[in-house]
């Protein structure tokens, strides 16, 4: 009879912005691994596969996010060898100054790598990474509300915005989940890594953890909230929310701003980073997202309010920017509008394209 096999060892690092959900999900999903499967089916616990453990710099009781208290397991430099090193998600505004904040955690994840150790990050976690100069020239993804600040940090990383989950590096050694939820992924990943298919099945029966297989974009915010410092672009902004059902609106703000076009354009995209021209298509496709999640509309019908005559063009731009078709979308985010509203009072709230820079209708031909 052989020997029962060592636990693996998932070292999860944290620091003052760690997340408590985060860091505790992850701790209890990978803690089930082998566990809690056979105790739910047979009533008896199987062998323990997965040991984690919390680690932080000085292994002191600390608060983290949340003004939650938690006491690690143990110091870095007390760290047992880990098999599996993974940064939580960090409380932290996108662009906020890291510089100098991880030196100790950065030096430790650098002899980890070193090592051959498997590094993971979920969400704002790669940040981490990206201190320690662990993702220079890799894939990585991030939170998508944060993927502009960090490919504007740290150009030397390869960004992708609408994956949930990248796999690159040495020996596919780096890790990275995107946002929210999507440390479930990361979660399962890693126990199909390191104890096969069956066992990250088994996990995700158990915790009824779904694959976000679509990535990010379908939860992805598209129209830009910049809001521009320049005072001739900033009353354009506010032209075209309040006159979304121009014809060609694109024309009708450069007629506002009293620029030259090919002044206008420069202008424009410096101030909101993005072109007049993407700028009327996010609005409009971020309008027809509210639509088909409170609405019931046909997709013909919404291509229309939101400014499409060509429905099948509405349904191409909406499945290349959105990740999804609309019927897709629909499906996902209109059930899942219908079951919160079940559960609670309902709540006004304006359209999210409103919000931020206004509605848009009529017509194709948007130059």
């Amino acid at each position: 009879m052989s020997a029962p096999r060592e636990p693996l060892v998932f070292a999860i690092l944290a620091v003052p912005e760690s997340t408590p959900s985060t860091l505790y999900g992850i701790h209890d999903v990978v803690g089930s691994a082998g566990r809690d499967w056979p105790l739910i089916t047979t009533g008896q616990p199987g062998p323990v596969c997965i040991r984690p453990i919390i680690v932080s710099a000085r292994g002191e009781r600390m608060r983290i996010a949340g003004e939650t208290w938690i006491e690690p397991a143990c110091s870095l430099a007390d760290c047992p060898p880990p098999d599996v090193v993974v940064v939580p998600d960090l409380a932290v505004a996108p662009g906020e100054e890291l510089s100098g904040r991880y030196e100790a955690e950065g030096r430790w994840l650098r002899a980890q790598s070193e090592a051959g150790v498997t590094l993971a990050t979920s969400c704002t976690g790669a940040l981490v990474l990206a201190e320690a100069g662990l993702l220079d020239g890799q894939e990585a993804t991030i939170h998508w509300a944060y993927c502009e600040a960090m490919a504007a940090r740290y150009p030397r990383i390869r960004v992708h915005p609408n994956r949930a989950l990248v796999v690159s590096g040495a020996g596919q050694r780096l890790v990275l989940a995107g946002g929210g939820s999507s440390w479930h992924d990361l979660a399962l990943y890693l126990v199909g890594q390191f104890l096969g298919i069956e066992e990250a099945m088994h996990v995700a029966r158990l915790h009824l953890i779904d694959w976000h297989q679509v990535g990010q974009q379908p939860y992805a915010m598209l129209a830009c909230n910049r809001q521009a410092g320049d005072p001739v672009i900033a009353r354009c902004q506010q032209w075209i929310a309040e006159h979304y059902d121009e014809e060609t609106p694109v024309s009708a703000m450069v007629q506002t701003s009293g620029l030259a076009e090919r002044s206008f354009k420069r202008r424009f995209a410096r101030a909101t980073g993005m072109s007049p021209l993407e700028y009327v298509h996010t609005m409009r496709l971020e309008e027809a997202k509210h639509l088909l999640e409170t609405g019931d509309a046909s997709v013909e019908a919404i291509a229309n309010e939101v400014g499409y005559e060509d429905a099948s063009f509405f349904g191409r731009l909406f499945r290349r920017k959105v990740g999804i078709t609309p019927a897709q979308y629909r499906r996902r985010f209109g059930e899942l509008r219908r079951a919160l509203r079940a559960t609670r009072p309902p709540v006004r709230s304006a359209p999210p394209a409103a919000q931020l820079a206004g509605s848009t209708r009529q017509n194709t031909a948007l130059r």
